[in-house]
């Protein structure tokens, strides 16, 4: 019996464990469209649908205002919505995104 729940438990933590490190893309939008939520106080229905059209639409959500971008999610997001692009079209998009914070901040 003993076995048995030492077997549960390190399979229970040894699957835990490789969720945290599995983020998948589908996890990152999950997660930038609750920031989004959160950020314009969504409740209720509002929130499931807001959820809904964010996590259907194609792409990564649209990115947080450029106050709200850390230098690390801004890179994140440039990089994504620059995919296709590439050599120094790629290079040119990424500084010029990088220096509006975000491809949201892009003109």
């Amino acid at each position: 019996m003993k076995k048995l729940l030492s077997a549960a438990i390190v399979a229970a933590l040894s699957l835990s464990a490789a969720s945290v490190f599995a983020a998948n893309s589908q996890q990152n939008k999950m997660g930038e469209c609750n920031k989004q939520a959160t950020a314009k106080a969504l409740k209720g229905d509002e929130r499931k649908k807001f959820m809904s059209e964010c996590l259907k639409a194609p792409g990564a959500p649209a990115a947080a205002p450029a106050a709200e971008l850390a230098p690390k999610d801004a890179m994140k997001a440039c990089s994504a919505a620059g995919k296709g692009k590439k050599g120094d079209d790629y290079k040119k998009f990424l500084s010029d995104c990088l220096k509006a914070k975000g491809p949201a901040n892009m003109k």
